[in-house]
């Protein structure tokens, strides 16, 4: 069965995935919340964190989509430091996670059905371990940005998702830097335009 490999990123227009500043403590730097604050505020996102209320709206769809096709995850070790504890005991992924680290610790089960797997021999393994744990569903690269650019520069990434906000950051972490030599052809799959975002969905052409 093949299984699809996708990227969901928000960033900005110019093109940061976080503003400066961005650490463990702070991972979406000066401007966070202008980044990711349209995500927290939609219903489906509330209600995969266990949190009542927020936006029923297209985004919303959106994000529900997302979750709902996804069927494992892999992040890199800055990702899940930064957000751990904002996760809490039950958080919205509901599937299997693997973390690329050079920490190597037991596997972290947590409640809804959230596992975390810490991967310390590599992109590939985290990969394959991954779409061994997705039932057939999507494997979705989550981030941060050094984890989303080696799996591009190793070409292993089909679809790639963009939620664009609205508004310039003028520095800050960009998405697609260290990404080597050689061209990525695109094939646009869908447009959505809201009032919040722009959300960009393309194939990736190897």
């Amino acid at each position: 069965m093949t299984v699809t490999v996708t990227a969901d990123m928000t960033m900005s227009l110019d093109g940061y995935i976080a503003g400066t500043g961005h650490s463990v403590a702070n991972p979406g730097g000066h401007g966070a919340d202008q980044i990711g604050g349209w995500i927290h505020a939609r219903s489906s996102w509330r209600e995969r964190a266990g949190l009542g209320g927020g936006e029923a709206d297209r985004d919303s769809e959106i994000m529900r989509e997302w979750f709902e096709a996804t069927g494992s995850v892999v992040m890199g070790r800055l990702m899940y430091d930064s957000g751990v504890d904002f996760w809490g005991d039950n958080p919205p992924f509901r599937a299997p996670v693997f973390v690329l680290t050079n920490r190597p610790a037991p596997t972290l089960v947590k409640e809804g059905g959230t596992t975390f797997t810490f991967v310390a021999d590599g992109i590939h393994s985290a990969l394959d371990q991954a779409k061994a744990a997705a039932d057939g569903r999507n494997v979705d690269i989550a981030g941060g940005a050094d984890t989303v650019q080696q799996y591009l520069k190793a070409r292993l990434v089909d679809e790639l998702q963009l939620h664009v906000i609205p508004v310039l950051l003028g520095a800050g972490l960009r998405l697609f830097d260290n990404l080597g030599l050689g061209s990525h052809d695109l094939e646009p799959i869908r447009v959505v335009d809201t009032p919040g975002a722009t959300h960009l969905k393309y194939r990736i052409l190897k």
